[in-house]
């Protein structure tokens, strides 16, 4: 990345940077900072800098005078979209609500519930009067009644935007908050904002609303966005919130400012669901813009989560249903510099219970009103009619459509076609996501042998990644033509010292990762463009590990393509692969691979791959590219591995009943601590294999693989339990009780194995073997024998066993690479 050097060619829209009251357009296309500009692109600022009160007492308060007046585009008169902020807002929206057909529905079927329930019971038999005046009265109280309750909902619920002189001073206070920790701003390109004014504008005149889907990465996201819309006169959209964000002081601020609070879980209260989804029936029906995380929490790792459906299934519904014609689609990626949250995040990782959020927390983060975290770069996906979405999915199933086609698709249809939505919101935001130079860094540093990397070599790796980036259909956050030296120091300046040590006196600067659990969170955020080379490169290691020359170290097509085969089942819930199909994506990056001269392919007459090895060229550079690919997906595959070896440990000790259910989530804490045990003794080679996210992806893998049940009780509150299915129990030894290594589960453990990292302080054998055994047996019968959770196969629960489990298992048959 040299001083100079374009971006995609200089095709690039210009970036928009918001900082403070200050927006500035920079030319794109170059890997720089501040400095020279072309001269068709100017900079221009719309409105000067914040003023601090310490520094300038007289030009702060003026600047808090014409926010709280209303003074040019403060005022927020000209929004595009649909009228916000004013009187009565919130009674108009409540109004609507009550009146919808589904929600009085909904309130008519639980009154005749419960008359049904006392008459059965002889409670109208007390009443005066005939029965059909007993019955009519009764039912009307029991309407009235759920409608309180109704009204007591939507008033925890429904956002209040009532006030402009409110909005006008959120904006302000977010702005300084947001501005004083990412002190270099808000970042979105030029081209992206206008075509979503030209959206916007286009679905105000249909009345149609625009569904922003960010990815979530930080409670700053949705800030962001808020500052953005607000600042280019975009119609604020409705926010679905978490009610645990719903704190003194914090939660009317947010709930004013355009928070919807729902419950974390809904658990069996059907009125509940009626109001929220007659909410959003009347959000979307009127036109107002809304915005939901496609991921549902916030990701504590980096990369993108799976698609949670819950709100999803609320907008689909309501399209599917013909209660709203259509509503436009916009998905959005934001990428930081650094992310305020990730020290809370290890800990949660690590095991530590998650800490009750609270005001004091989210604006203490390290103290943020002193932090240098870089910048935020926001962007915004070509936006798209869900409603054509809709109809290109039914093309493809024998559903006709008419006006409520939600009532001719089948359950296993409509969840198709939530789940290709998901997906494909989670594609789009990986292809609109740039890369920032806190990712790249992390990336090249994490990536690379030896205890610490000089500033020569490290430089050259993030040049090396960045056009590795380009050729994949990424985007390199743009640095306006600055040397790549000065963008890595601006890298690490914001990391600190606390993720990445220099060790000085050297003859050239040298550093390395003193966090490497944190850093790879950063790491992660480059691991999509990469992850189909990943699995390729993971599935040759299997014989490139074996050493010994070219001829020895190379791999049939068949076992190529089996061992791929079984890494992107293993991990089709941690990644989103494209959308090609197995063999097609195979092929596609053995060219590619091949194109840049990492690997050699030797194919018959007819093309036909035959045997893939590196390249002479791969090896006369040391496997530095290869390597770089097996150590994005080593990891994860040690925590796959860690996750298998823990199930180990679950067989029933000898003379034990076989059919002992152990809780769920202790079983995974216990996994946990075998890691942290394993990897001090050196028998697991990254200390990131223990994060509790992917372990628990690890074992939602197993179930839907059916090697663990898990049963559900109906009680409320009920931990989950598991155990291993039958076929899959290992043996044990009839003389000394211990484990065998042989065996279903084995055999499957060892699958993995074959791509894990070796090391010097680790080589597979037997005394490995036997080592790790013994410990995951000793973990696995502690548990065993303290668990008090015990529940029959024949139990209730067990319809969650063989139902769920069974159609989880058929929806993923097609989620390989």
């Amino acid at each position: 990345m040299p001083s100079e050097k374009t971006v995609d060619d200089g095709h690039s829209a210009p970036d928009l940077e918001i900082v403070g009251d200050r927006v500035t357009i920079h030319p794109t296309g170059f890997t720089g900072g501040p400095g020279h500009h072309d001269d068709t692109i100017t900079e221009r600022n719309l409105v000067r800098h914040m003023a601090r009160f310490r520094e300038n007492p007289f030009d702060f308060l003026r600047e808090v005078s014409l926010y709280m007046s209303g003074t040019g585009w403060r005022a927020y008169d000209d929004v595009i979209g649909q009228p916000v902020f004013y009187n009565g807002f919130s009674d108009r929206i409540k109004s609507s609500i009550l009146s919808s057909p589904i929600l009085l529905e909904k309130i008519k079927e639980l009154a005749e519930k419960r008359i049904a329930v006392e008459q059965e019971e002889g409670l109208l038999e007390i009443r005066k009067g005939s029965f059909d005046q007993k019955r009519t009265h009764r039912k009307n109280e029991i309407e009235g009644n759920l409608k309180e309750v109704v009204n007591t909902m939507m008033d925890d619920m429904i956002c209040k935007m009532e006030s402009k002189r409110f909005i006008r001073g959120a904006y302000y206070l977010c702005t300084q908050l947001l501005t004083r920790a990412y002190h270099q701003g808000v970042h979105v390109s030029s081209e992206e904002v206008l075509r979503l004014r030209s959206v916007a504008e286009e679905a105000a005149k249909k009345k149609q609303s625009i569904v922003f889907l960010p990815c979530h990465k930080s409670h700053v996201d949705y800030v962001s966005l808020q500052i953005i819309c607000y600042r280019l006169g975009i119609g604020l959209p409705v926010v679905v919130a978490g009610d645990n964000l719903n704190i003194p002081l914090l939660g009317p601020f947010l709930q004013h400012a355009g928070a919807m609070w729902i419950r974390r879980s809904f658990g069996n209260d059907p009125l509940y669901h009626t109001v929220v989804q007659a909410y959003i029936d009347t959000i979307l029906q009127q036109g107002f813009n809304f915005e939901c995380f496609i991921e549902g929490g916030r990701s504590r790792t980096g990369k993108l989560l799976s698609p949670k459906f819950g709100i999803l299934n609320f907008i689909l519904d309501s399209v599917l249903s013909g209660r709203v014609e259509d509503t436009i689609i916009c998905p959005v990626s934001t990428q930081y510099d650094k992310v305020i949250e990730t020290e809370s995040y290890i800990s949660e990782l690590l095991g530590q219970p998650k800490r009750k959020e609270n005001l004091s927390d989210l604006l203490s983060s390290s103290s943020v009103l002193s932090l240098k975290l870089g910048r935020v770069d926001v962007r915004f996906q070509q936006p798209w009619s869900l409603r054509e979405f809709i109809t290109r999915q039914l093309t493809r199933m024998p559903t006709q459509m008419n006006n409520n086609i939600s009532k001719t698709i089948s359950y296993t249809e409509r969840g198709r076609i939530l789940r290709t939505l998901g997906y494909r919101v989670l594609s789009d935001i990986n292809d609109v996501s740039v890369m920032m130079p806190t990712a790249l860094v992390g990336t090249a540093l994490l990536t690379l042998r030896g205890r610490g990397v000089g500033k020569g070599e490290l430089v050259r790796r993030v040049e090396w990644l960045c056009e590795r980036v380009r050729v994949k259909g990424g985007r390199v956050a743009h640095f306006y033509r600055s040397p790549t030296e000065l963008v890595v120091d601006r890298a690490l300046d914001v990391l600190g010292p606390k993720i990445v040590g220099q060790i000085s006196g050297l003859v050239e600067p040298t550093y390395y990762a003193v966090d490497r659990f944190q850093l790879s969170f950063y790491r992660n955020m480059t691991i999509h463009l990469f992850i189909t080379e990943a699995l390729v490169s993971a599935a040759m290691y299997t014989r490139v590990k074996q050493g010994g020359g070219p001829t020895y170290q190379r791999i049939s097509y068949g076992d190529l393509l089996k061992q791929v085969s079984f890494l992107s089942q293993l991990f089709r819930g941690e990644f989103i692969f494209p959308p090609e199909g197995l063999t097609a994506n195979l092929e596609n990056t053995l060219r590619g691979l091949e194109k840049d001269d990492v690997i050699k392919v030797t194919r018959d007459p007819s093309g036909t791959p035959l045997f893939v090895e590196l390249s002479e060229a791969e090896r006369q550079c040391g496997r530095e590219n290869f390597d770089f690919y097996c150590f994005l997906i080593w990891p994860f595959i040690e925590a796959s591995w860690l996750g298998a070896v823990s199930l180990l440990g679950l067989t029933p000790p000898l003379g034990e009943p076989k059919d002992v259910w152990i809780d769920y989530k202790k079983a995974q804490d216990n996994a946990q601590l075998l890691g942290k045990t394993l990897y001090h003794q050196g028998d697991l080679s990254y200390f990131e294999a223990v994060n509790k996210e992917t372990l628990k992806n690890s074992y939602q893998r197993f179930e839907e693989e059916g090697i663990i049940l898990v049963a559900k009780r109906k009680e409320p509150r009920t931990a989950p339990t598991m155990r291993l299915a039958p076929e899959w129990i290992p043996e044990r030894d009839p003389a000394t009780g211990k484990l065998l290594d042989r065996g279903r589960l084995w055999d499957f453990t060892e699958l993995i194995a074959q791509s894990r990292r070796e090391g010097k302080n680790r080589r597979d054998g037997a005394t490995v073997s036997s080592r790790v055994l013994t410990m995951s047996d000793f973990v696995g019968r502690e548990l065993f024998y303290s668990s008090s959770s015990t529940v029959p196969a024949s139990s209730a629960g067990d319809l969650d066993v063989s139902t769920k489990q069974m159609r989880r298992k058929a929806i993923a048959t097609d989620s390989k690479l």
